[in-house]
């Protein structure tokens, strides 16, 4: 019951927070970016080129989550990964895949929001094509830090993206 109540509140507040972002001085939806993109991210979690701007640390979170904001150049993507407390995933800008290991891979865009539960294997990034951006958050981050398991190889890359 408290963690439905808590998931709805973090919900909540992250959209009226991208509602209030929107309107930007008369620029065009598409050329926002609603979050600072953030610095380059290093190879040893992530494929490509990714920039991270962690904008919540469980070190400043009274609500035992981090969140980021997380941009992915095109073929950008994370390792295989999974989080001991789960994961929040806004997708804010452009297109990209969510896979869960030995599943299907979900396209997702502007809009579409992914909940993974505990201890899921999975990767995120963008397609092959365009940038993509989302709003990760780390929920239950008291479990500890995300668990890595390697890179998502380019074969299993062109077989998740390739579908869609």
């Amino acid at each position: 019951m408290k963690t439905a109540i808590m998931k709805r509140i973090i919900t909540a507040g992250v959209m009226i927070l991208l509602i209030s972002c929107t309107n930007n001085g008369g620029a065009k939806m598409n050329d926002l970016t609603v979050f600072p993109k953030g610095d380059k991210a290093g190879n040893q979690i992530f494929t490509n080129t990714v920039w991270v701007k962690m904008m919540l640390t469980d070190q400043d979170s009274v609500f035992d989550t981090q969140a980021y904001n997380v941009t992915f150049e095109p073929a950008g993507r994370t390792h295989w990964h999974s989080h001991p407390g789960g994961q929040l995933l806004f997708a804010t800008k452009g297109e990209g895949y969510y896979q869960e290991k030995d599943k299907p891979a979900q396209l997702l865009k502007e809009g579409d929001m992914v909940a993974i539960p505990p201890n899921v294997v999975h990767w995120h990034g963008a397609g092959p094509v365009e940038t993509f951006v989302h709003l990760g958050m780390s929920t239950k981050v008291h479990l500890g830090p995300a668990e890595w398991f390697g890179p998502v190889t380019d074969e299993e890359y062109a077989e998740a993206t390739s579908k869609q």
